[in-house]
């Protein structure tokens, strides 16, 4: 995309969400450009739906809006320079404030959303809810059920359902330790790509004065990232990010090595990202309690030298000791895992991933990746999850085979297959295969034997690990390292990708439709014809085709 077309998209987003006044954050991550809203009401989905660019739309904490990898790293300067542009719209053009509010509007923003459709741009749209359906909504058994945007409803129906129920005090606390590391990943898959190129120059032999170079430039975030973790930590509970960051700075102090807590000496970097986030959530709060209780005159002094004080005495002589010992743990029970029952735990992992995401309990993971890459300097885990994609494109792709005469869900398939081989896999599930139900069960299958594969591997010796969080499927392998060659590594997770795409497509064309649903889906299905004179309009799906990732979250993206 030219700099002219990502300004432009810029220029057409701004005003669909409420123009400048309403925007109070931006941020992004690998696909989602994330807003901070003062005023829900004034965003315009349907509206911003119909635009060519945007992959689908997603309301979590923040309002998300889903541009895609690459994509959204180059529209997002756009969009912040215009914020703070004097001729940025304020808030919505008087022309498009009420943009498909009317029924003649609503029938033209549809339109424009199906005919999105048959491009084959995946979409979503979790803020246009589907209307009820009688049907169960594990599987789709009607004639009647038979085209792209039908299953769109279908799955924004089973996404909104499963949103309200993950809506419970300790999915919300996850979600926010999840927010926490997002805002990491891009460091940390630029590091684990240059570690990887090192560790290639080293093996080989090329270029060793430049190694040591490229050994502290890999290195140097990963030997601070308790400092981002604190600092990221504070700001997402309410305190000062800096001074969660200097609570943090603590953990990775070298002169730490000369205090000794429960009769033993501590060690530069004990505890880790563990007791980096304890350090600064304790912070935030005893900021926020002291922000209450110390008059104003003395706020900007006595505020900022209690919390560093007091919240580093505990973290020197509690938490160090403790999140140590935790993350000592995660790392010895991970590595027995994968050394006495590599290939059930892969099995369980691989097929088991994305029903914890629709749960909501895939975001405890994070911290236990980020662990894993800082003890051992790569996560055994993320591979084995990255399974769970590569079923999920198995299973498309059989439904692509099954379902000759369905033009829309196959134009669906088609255009969302890339990104799943990328293991961007929202697209697919949430259009596709979850609607349908016995697909999304049969691609989870797809996904355990992969992961079964790749653990089979663990348990005999061959480590499989991923030096960062954040991609997966074909997009893993600059970040693959193993405990062998880097050759034997890349060989093991691309076979087990090819287990995951066999098995999801086997299990997916032979037991993945009814009889039943074969007949309803396996017809002529393009998109809708335009209105003849004096023709009622037809009835449209509120939601347009595709699938939302919110359900999974910023620790699925890319890897699903």
């Amino acid at each position: 995309m030219t700099a002219d077309k990502n300004r432009a998209t810029a220029a057409a987003l701004l005003p669909l969400v409420g123009g400048a006044d309403n925007v109070t954050s931006v941020a992004h991550c690998m696909t989602r450009l994330r807003l901070g809203l003062r005023d829900r009401s004034l965003v315009q989905d349907a509206a911003l739906m119909a635009l060519p660019a945007v992959l689908g739309l997603v309301e979590d904490d923040t309002y998300q809006i889903v541009l895609g990898p690459g994509t959204v790293a180059r529209v997002t300067p756009e969009f912040e320079r215009l914020l703070t542009s004097p001729s940025a719209p304020a808030t919505s053009p008087a022309g498009t404030q009420h943009l498909g509010n009317t029924p003649q509007e609503q029938i033209t923003l549809r339109n424009r959303c199906r005919n999105k459709e048959g491009s084959g741009a995946p979409q979503a749209g979790p803020q246009n809810p589907a209307p009820q359906s009688t049907t169960p909504p594990t599987e789709i058994t009607t004639a009647a059920t038979t085209s792209a945007a039908d299953l769109a409803a279908q799955g924004a129906t089973l996404k909104a359902r499963q949103k309200a129920r993950n809506a419970t005090p300790v999915k919300l606390f996850l979600r926010r330790v999840a927010n926490i590391f997002v805002p990491l990943i891009p460091a940390l898959i630029g590091c684990g790509v240059i570690a990887g190129l090192n560790g290639l120059l080293t093996n080989a032999g090329w270029l060793p004065a430049l190694v040591p170079a490229l050994t502290a430039i890999a290195s140097g975030f990963m030997s601070l990232i308790a400092v981002f973790v604190g600092y990221n930590t504070a700001k997402e509970f309410g305190g000062t990010p800096v001074l969660g960051g200097a609570v943090a700075a603590v953990i990775v102090f070298p002169g730490i090595a000369n205090v000794t807590a429960f009769g033993q000496k501590l060690a530069p970097g004990q505890g880790g990202v563990l007791g980096a986030l304890a350090a600064a959530l304790l912070a935030a709060q005893l900021e926020k309690q002291l922000r209450r209780r110390v008059p104003e005159a003395l706020d900007v002094l006595l505020t900022p030298t209690l919390t560093v004080l007091l919240t580093g005495l505990v973290t020197v002589f509690g938490l160090m000791y403790a999140a140590g010992e935790v993350s000592l743990a995660i790392g010895t029970a991970a590595n027995w895992m994968l050394a006495h029952g590599g290939a059930l735990a892969g099995f369980l992992l691989g097929g088991l991933f994305l029903p914890l995401v629709m749960l909501g309990l895939h975001q405890a993971l994070i911290p236990i990746h980020t662990t894993l890459i800082q003890q051992q300097g790569y996560t055994t885990l993320l591979p084995l999850l990255a399974m769970a994609g590569a079923g999920q494109v198995g299973a498309a792709l059989a439904l692509y085979v099954r379902l000759r005469r369905n033009h829309s869900i196959r134009t669906t398939i088609r255009s969302a297959l890339p990104a799943g081989f990328l293991g961007v896999g929202e697209p697919l599930i949430y259009g596709v295969s979850l609607p349908l139900g016995r697909p999304f069960i049969t691609a989870c299958v797809g996904g355990a034997f992969g992961g079964g594969f790749v653990g089979l591997f663990n348990q005999l010796g061959d480590a499989v690990g991923s030096t960062a969080i954040g991609p997966s499927g074909l997009a893993l392998f600059p970040l693959v390292k193993g405990n062998h060659a880097l050759g034997t590594t890349i060989t093991v997770y691309a076979l087990g990708l090819l287990v995951g795409y066999a098995v999801g497509f086997a299990g997916t064309y032979f037991f993945g439709l009814s009889r039943q649903q074969r007949a309803g889906l396996n017809t002529p299905h393009d998109a809708p014809r335009t209105r003849g004179e004096g023709e009622a309009d037809a009835p449209a799906p509120d939601t347009p085709r595709g699938g939302s990732p919110e359900a999974l979250g910023p620790a699925f993206e890319g890897v699903g």
